[in-house]
């Protein structure tokens, strides 16, 4: 039984609209309370649809996410690339990397819940379009770095954008606490004092790691693949 109201999508060009009305539903939602404390019943209301029609085009609330994240992984890429190619002299890749990432939160709250949440529950299929889609943008970026920074390779500018992404995620809850949390901040400046700044600390990661990795030339060390197959 659908719900009052309800038309069913029927033709391609339809059922593509009600997909992305679904995204656009479910990242609007993800911008103002945090993907943490979004579920696929809220995106339902959202969109004006019972749980079980959102599911007709995403199979769980993992999903839908997962897809975003897939596409702020693009555009983020393209972002950097843009940045890379018109830099200045003096600007530094691992800041151009961290100022990237700083811009965008909604990135950082999906890379934040990558592995531990966004990951799980999800089908085989899904998650292998996400992960060729990743991979895609890592080699790109590393590419691109290399040609901005001659004296790192193509692989280790993969390993710098692995870096860069998986310490946002690490940072940016860290950085923006719950409520709680930050109360208490508020009324204890030592205790604020350990907290983290997201951008400083990042930027200040990276340009250890770049100044480090080059020593290690000749370490076994994990690759990131290269380019998946579409």
């Amino acid at each position: 039984m659908t719900e009052p109201g309800f038309v069913r999508a029927r033709r391609p060009e339809h059922k593509q609209q009600r997909r992305e009305a679904i995204l656009a539903a479910a990242r609007d939602l993800a911008e103002r309370v945090g993907v943490r404390d979004v579920s696929l019943g809220n995106v339902a209301d959202a969109v004006g649809l019972a749980k079980s029609n959102v599911v007709r085009y995403f199979g769980t609330r993992e999903e839908i996410y997962l897809e975003l994240a897939a596409e702020a992984w693009q555009e983020w890429g393209a972002a950097v690339t843009e940045r890379l190619r018109a830099r200045e002299a003096a600007d530094e890749v691992t800041d151009v990397l961290a100022d990237t990432l700083a811009d965008r939160p909604l990135f950082c709250d999906l890379l934040a819940h990558m592995s531990t949440n966004l990951e799980h529950n999800v089908s085989v299929p899904a998650a292998r379009v996400f992960k060729r889609a990743v991979l895609r943008v890592i080699a790109d970026l590393g590419a691109e770095i290399a040609q901005a920074r001659p004296d790192l390779s193509a692989d280790e500018g993969a390993e710098l954008v692995g870096v860069a992404t998986g310490m946002a995620g690490t940072l940016y809850p860290v950085a923006n606490p719950p409520a709680a949390v930050a109360e208490l901040y508020a009324s204890d400046p030592d205790i604020a004092a350990t907290c983290p700044p997201f951008l400083p600390t990042l930027r200040r990661f990276l340009a250890v790691f770049t100044a480090g990795v080059t020593t290690l030339r000749g370490t076994p060390v994990i690759r990131t693949a290269g380019r998946g197959r579409d």
